[in-house]
């Protein structure tokens, strides 16, 4: 039979692991706009740090290759700068044309070649085994990403991944997601595709956070508890 002070000292453990379940403020729900995606877009659009082959046709002389600056533009000989960011490859084939058509005397064919993606990258961290910069090569999902990352420790909190994604105004968007749900098939919808920038955060359970605090302190608090009459003692 169990004494009010061991009682005691289950009650603690079972206030720690209410008390550390991590909390998120000010999330959006799925559904929302921005919040879910079509995984492939009709065509590719340029983006930041993309590196690109300017191939002119009849005059080789103005081939260049060039990589997407941090302000979404380009260097290029002869028409300067030029703001590329979002645009397809073709469109920005049709804006060097008319650019180029200025100082040539013979109307030039334009040709614009992604030969390097370097924008399509998001960040994974928290508790997964491999944490950083990942490359987004296909349609990737939140789960997918954990999965590139090394998949989640025994530590991480499955139940409410974050997904940190900006609007179109630049401010940031929190999305609680239940990936254990979507590994169950309860709720798919919790596996949403994830977008160049987005950031992926793995939290600790609160089970880990009381397993720590376990291994951190009880060992030298169970002493105390033994000097006072705490001592747990088996088969009581």
């Amino acid at each position: 039979m169990k004494t009010i002070k061991q009682w005691s000292l289950y009650l603690i453990l079972a206030f720690l692991a209410m008390s550390c379940k991590p909390q998120v403020y000010n999330t959006v729900s799925l559904g929302s706009p921005g919040t879910v995606v079509p995984p492939i877009e009709d065509q590719y659009k340029i983006s930041v740090g993309d590196k690109l082959s300017i191939k002119l046709f009849y005059n080789p002389e103005l081939n260049q290759e060039v990589i997407v600056r941090p302000d979404g533009r380009i260097a290029l000989q002869l028409v300067n700068e030029v703001k590329c960011v979002t645009m397809t490859p073709a469109k920005l084939a049709e804006v060097l044309t008319e650019g180029y058509a200025k100082y040539l005397a013979q109307p030039p064919e334009v040709s614009v070649i992604v030969t390097a993606l370097g924008g399509n990258k998001i960040f994974v961290g928290g508790e997964v085994s491999a944490a950083g910069l990942k490359d987004l090569t296909v349609p990737t999902t939140v789960l997918g990403a954990i999965i590139l990352s090394g998949g989640f420790k025994d530590t991480g909190d499955r139940n409410q991944v974050i997904l940190v994604r900006r609007d179109e105004d630049n401010k940031p968007r929190y999305m609680s997601l239940d990936i254990e749900k979507a590994m169950k098939g309860i709720d798919p919808s919790q596996d949403v595709y994830v977008q160049p920038y987005d950031v992926v955060v793995v939290p600790r359970s609160g089970i880990a956070d009381v397993d720590l605090w376990v291994n951190q302190y009880l060992g030298q608090t169970i002493g105390v508890f033994a000097g006072y009459g705490y001592m747990i003692v088996p088969g009581r």
